[in-house]
């Protein structure tokens, strides 16, 4: 079973910086696409970037200019550098991947990000 595990979340201030990591279990080569998620409560999960196989990104215009999605294949790891954040990109990051081969999207568990002074 292929897990994906993210880590990194946590409280942070507003205007602050804030790194989420997640590892995949096998090769991160074996997803053509890779990116993060999130949910805030009671709203619906919405897209906040992806990064595909030969590294392009596609972006939430929410977070445009102050996230960047990144990958390290040798490390089977995706990254989100999330920078100038505000309250309202409080919510469960969640990241994702799908495996072109066998047609199947993968979630982490999720990790919370509390933007509060």
């Amino acid at each position: 079973q292929v897990q994906l595990v993210e880590s990194g979340g946590g409280l942070v201030q507003p205007g602050g910086s804030m790194r989420l990591s997640c590892v995949t279990s096998e090769s991160i080569l074996r997803f053509n696409r890779m990116g993060w998620y999130r949910q805030a409560p009671g709203k619906e999960r919405e897209l906040v970037a992806l990064i595909f196989t030969f590294g392009s990104t596609n972006y939430a215009d929410s977070v445009k200019g102050r996230f960047t999605i990144s990958r390290d294949n040798a490390k089977n790891t995706v990254y989100l550098q999330m920078n100038s954040l505000i309250p309202e990109d409080t919510a469960v990051y969640y990241c994702y991947g799908h495996d072109l081969r066998r047609q199947d999207d993968y979630w982490g568990q999720g990790t919370q990000v509390t933007v509060s002074s």
